[in-house]
């Protein structure tokens, strides 16, 4: 494995990470409203949600470079505000992945906050907890499944991305060349063998993840 290969790893792993992070907080109170509310928002805002579960990556890669580019409404605001265009950066890398990875980490979560139900939360207002200290000392150690299943499937899915980062990163070595996109470059490159490599080692990334996945809840190990 070459050094280029080895720097796509990295920017792979990196963005997998932060993105999984920054996914936990976005989507935890995004799921949370979902579980409970009643308003007549929760079908268009859960259909937006899942949106990239059924729309291929090159569309919303296309849009969001549309709406982050120089004529879009935000590559605008940030000329105006004299920002860093998010188009073939590594920060657009962060967006994109956000956006696309998003269902993958909110339903899980959505569900495990169903699952809990109204009756411990009541309890917990009972014993005069504030909404705050029910939600951290009462739905989120219940919801801990939920959590660790949104983490490995959000992890996981930003790894294997390939078309809404190619859209909006481009193919920058060492700067937005994530594993998916070199294995692309090496195909096209005629390079059979390092593609073999790479793509080896996703198949066998994926199958472990699979496998700590469905293992886990058989087990019960995440509710533990």
């Amino acid at each position: 494995m070459d050094s280029s290969a080895l720097a796509a790893v990295w920017l792979t792993v990196k963005l997998a990470t932060l993105v999984t992070v920054l996914l936990l907080v976005v989507g935890t109170p995004i799921s949370w409203w979902l579980a409970n509310t009643r308003s007549r928002l929760k079908g268009p805002v859960g259909a937006v949600v899942a949106l990239p579960l059924v729309l291929p990556p090159t569309v919303l890669g296309f849009y969001l470079l549309v709406v982050f580019g120089p004529r879009g409404f935000i590559g605008q605001a940030m000329d105006a505000l004299d920002l860093q265009r998010l188009p073939f950066t590594f920060a657009g890398l962060v967006v994109a992945s956000i956006v696309y990875s998003l269902p993958f980490v909110v339903q899980p979560l959505q569900n495990a906050f169903e699952a809990i139900g109204r009756r411990p939360l009541e309890a917990a207002a009972s014993l005069r907890a504030s909404p705050w200290d029910a939600f951290f000392s009462v739905a989120v150690p219940l919801a801990r499944p939920g959590f660790v299943t949104a983490a490995i499937l959000g992890f996981a899915h930003t790894v294997g991305e390939f078309g809404v980062v190619l859209m909006m990163g481009g193919n920058i070595p060492g700067k937005t060349q994530v594993l998916s996109v070199k294995i692309y470059d090496y195909v096209e490159n005629g390079d059979y063998t390092q593609a073999h490599w790479l793509a080896g080692g996703m198949v066998c990334f994926c199958f472990v993840v699979l496998l700590l996945l469905y293992g886990g809840r058989k087990r019960g190990a995440w509710s533990r």
